[in-house]
């Protein structure tokens, strides 16, 4: 779902040659901005808040004081290493939403402020519809395709049949799969984000070890994963510090394996439900080494054709809202100022 507060499509943007799009992201706690244009990806700029490791989470108030203070300095050095200025931006593209609503606030407001000192078109994008399009800043997939999106706030199955023709298959009834990752990495004692810290034990332990469980494979799409978090506390409740440490990387590849098992088993499903030979994954958690994995070899098992992004682009970052954003641009959609945040998905992506 892609929520615009207005929707403009004007034929003069179809005599453009070039379209200089500045992407914003500030949907989390990372502040990001991006120079994409016909020619390519001219910048991508991340500032990450270091400020929420101590407290084993984001924490919202910190978060949106954080992009408050970094915005302007983010958005000046995507801009200088892209050699260009403002005046030759024609669209700033800035998420709207989902994510933490003063954190997306800091963001929508700065740009909403640029964009009316300047004179730039503004472009609304979704979140969500950005990680699957990261997948189209260095390649071009065909469509349709089934895209599994896995953050660490949402897990989709998006069947996408056209440039923004999204059809959800299923998504996460409870937490997200990167939000699995994290919760237990607090349990087993890892610094917050843990997910990339389990990816990185994994490959050292057994996958096998524990056979933690597999929530909802009925064969439907739907995922859950608390309970996968609430099996390692009651694993872990009769086991001494001795015996975690000695076994953690095992523990890790097993909890990696039963959240991976699941992505790539519903994956194939909703392949054959929709008969696709494309497949994209997109978020944060399609970092993880064996998720990549485990895709590639039902990729090549099927003889599907399979995108990945570069992991600079999986995780939150603007060169994906500006991708987004250009790719909106060239259809001439475009947002008036009445553009609003949402935190929420209510449906479709």
């Amino acid at each position: 779902m892609r929520i615009l507060a207005q929707l403009y499509v004007n034929t003069q943007y179809e005599t453009w040659i070039i379209m200089n799009i500045l992407g914003i992201e500030s949907s989390c706690d990372e502040t990001a901005a991006a120079v994409y244009t016909d020619e390519g990806l001219k910048s991508n700029i991340v500032a990450s808040q270091a400020v929420h490791e101590q407290f084993g989470g984001v924490v919202p108030e910190l978060a949106s004081r954080a992009h408050h203070k970094t915005i302007w300095r983010t958005v000046s050095q995507a801009l200088y290493e892209a050699d260009t200025e403002l005046d030759t931006i024609d669209a700033i593209a800035v998420t709207q939403g989902p994510g933490l609503m003063g954190a997306l606030l800091v963001g929508l407001c700065f740009s909403k402020g640029l964009a009316l000192s300047r004179g730039i078109k503004l472009i609304g994008v979704n979140h969500m519809d950005a990680h699957i399009y990261a997948n189209f800043i260095e390649e071009k997939p065909q469509y349709p395709f089934v895209a599994l999106t896995v953050s660490g706030g949402h897990t989709h199955l998006i069947h996408v049949t056209a440039p923004f023709e999204h059809k959800m298959l299923g998504q996460t009834r409870d937490d997200a799969a990167g939000e699995a990752f994290d919760k237990i990495g607090k349990i087993l004692g890892l610094p917050y984000p843990a997910g990339p810290i389990i990816d990185e034990k994994s490959s050292e332990g057994d996958p096998n070890f524990h056979d933690f469980p597999q929530a909802m494979m009925d064969g439907g799409f739907e995922f859950s994963f608390s309970g996968l978090k609430t099996s390692v506390l009651y694993y872990l409740e009769d086991k001494d510090d001795k015996f975690v440490e000695k076994h953690m990387n095992d523990i890790c590849a097993s909890v990696s394996r039963a959240i991976t098992d699941v992505l790539t088993k519903k994956l194939k499903w909703a392949v054959k439900k929709t008969g696709v030979d494309t497949i994209l994954l997109a978020g944060g958690v399609s970092a993880n080494s064996m998720l990549r994995a485990k895709t590639e070899e039902l990729a090549n098992d099927k003889s599907l054709q399979l995108y990945i992004p570069r992991i600079e682009f999986c995780t939150d970052n603007a060169a994906m809202i500006a991708i987004t954003g250009h790719m909106m641009a060239e259809r001439g959609e475009f947002s008036d100022m009445n553009l609003k945040p949402f935190a929420q998905l209510s449906h479709g992506t």
